[in-house]
């Protein structure tokens, strides 16, 4: 909205008007240039207003009832380089800011918004100072005076590729922040979210609304630091240049929830500052957790498979079969156990015939001195193994002491993970395989339990053929 004349904004257009017997507006005499005062006869708050139209980010201009510019302020300046001066008194835009043959149909068609309700929207292609044309979105409203007569409109437009460049952000904007298919979460200075949209509501275990307003620290158990940490890296030094992944424990009502997010940060400074001010962090990121675990599976698959196929070379070359089943262990233990023991059937009862340190990491040996009973209670994983010809894993309950609960069944005192793989070869029962995880690593799974069970079966043949070997 605009500076009328040069000296502010005139106000012939508002309720208080003061026609001084002629048309608002209509002299094309400059007056005299803004000295703080204002024009003589012009209200008192006229360079108020004149400020305020000159600050405006939209171009304005405005028309008296007979189609005189009374207004033109600084953004329609710098959009189309007439300044106030040489715009205000102009009847219309005909000969200089629109060309003579669409004069007619652009003035009928602004001020026809003079005697219609609410306001109108049109697309001009308008003049240049410098003879280039520029195609301006109009908005145009009419204006009463005080006595409810029509008294001239005012029409605010901009740039046609500026207006579609906002209306572009805004719907961007509104598009992230409900159904995009990534998470979008903005935090304020204070690291609080302060909208959240549906994917990362859904990711976060919390309604939208519920989320708000709270510490990340209630949301994630494990990883809050490393998130909170980026956030305020990106408030002091800004965007980093590339997405981090971030691994998280959630709390949710099922349980806790290990996940992976691949995380992308913007810093949010205020656009309406001379210096930037910060407003926040725009947080966008996607859950890869499934990806992730997909592709650890595979490089623990491809891990596993070279070791026993490293294991069965090694083996190879042993003249001894004995010595042949500890190699395959040893090779078997690398990233997969702590601790494994052999235990073989003897009549009613399990001996133990071969086993790593129980004190510290080591080679899986042959028990000096021979084989020894192994002094396994009823009910104990090994002997259910055994009875079940199939695969047992057990850990350490979350109320049990691991000292404890592995002296109980004859295991190191580190134990608190056992997987107990029977040895079967030409179909009978020799004995069985138990690997052994301390606390600080997680619980043997099915992948693991296939695995022990490969590692078994090769592990029963050599025994096998040692037996053969000494008995003969």
């Amino acid at each position: 909205m605009g500076a009328s004349r040069s000296s502010g904004t005139t106000d012939e257009l508002g309720p208080d008007e003061d026609s001084g017997g002629g048309p608002p507006g209509c002299s094309a005499d400059p007056g005299p240039p803004a000295d703080g005062g204002g024009i003589p006869g012009e209200p008192p708050g006229s360079d108020l207003l004149a400020a305020l139209l000159d600050g405006m980010d939209a171009a304005l201009c405005a028309f008296d009832a007979a189609g005189t510019v009374t207004h033109w302020n600084r953004e329609a300046e710098r959009v189309l380089g007439w300044t106030a001066r040489e715009a205000v008194g102009r009847t219309g835009f005909a000969g200089w800011a629109v060309r003579r043959a669409d004069a007619d149909e652009v003035r009928a068609r602004l001020m026809s918004a003079m005697d219609a309700p609410g306001r109108q929207v049109h697309e001009f292609a308008l003049l240049r100072k410098d003879g280039g044309r520029v195609l301006v979105r109009t908005q145009s409203a009419g204006v009463r005076g005080a006595d409810g007569q029509p008294a001239g409109v005012y029409c605010a437009f901009s740039e046609v590729h500026a207006q579609i460049d906002l209306e572009r952000a805004i719907a961007l904007s509104e598009a992230l922040l409900e159904d995009a298919s990534w998470g979008v979460v903005l935090v304020d200075v204070d690291l609080r979210p302060t909208v959240v949209n549906a994917y990362a509501a859904r990711a976060l275990g919390g309604g939208r609304t519920a989320l708000l307003g709270r510490p990340l620290g209630e949301l994630v158990v494990q990883g809050v630091e490393e998130l909170e940490a980026a956030l305020h890296h990106v408030l002091a030094e800004g965007t980093p240049s590339a997405p981090a992944e971030l691994w998280v424990t959630l709390r949710t009502a099922e349980g806790e929830r290990r996940r992976c997010w691949r995380s992308g940060f913007l810093r949010l400074a205020s656009p309406l500052t001379e210096e930037p001010v910060p407003l926040g962090v725009g947080w966008l990121f996607r859950d890869v957790t499934a990806g992730r675990f997909a592709e650890q599976e595979a490089d623990r698959l491809r891990f596993r498979t070279s070791q026993l196929h490293r294991a069965a070379r090694t083996a190879s070359e042993c003249e001894d079969p004995m010595e042949a089943a500890t190699s395959l262990l040893d090779f078997a233990l690398a990233g997969f156990a702590d601790h494994v023991l052999v235990d073989l059937v003897a009549g009613e009862r399990l001996v133990r015939t071969a086993a790593t340190p129980f004190d510290a990491p080591g080679p899986c040996l042959p028990v000096s001195g021979g084989s020894i009973p192994a002094r396994y209670g009823p009910g104990h994983p090994a002997r259910q193994s055994v009875e079940r010809t199939g695969t047992v894993r057990t850990s350490a309950g979350a109320g049990d002491a691991a000292q404890s609960w592995a002296a109980e069944r004859r295991w190191p005192r580190d134990a608190a993970h056992a997987l107990c793989a029977v040895l079967r070869s030409r179909g009978r029962t020799l004995g069985v395989l138990t690997f052994l995880r301390a606390a600080n690593r997680s619980a043997f799974e099915r992948p693991d339990a296939a695995y022990a069970e490969t590692v078994a079966a090769r592990v029963a043949g050599a025994v096998d053929l040692a037996q053969v070997t000494a008995g003969t």
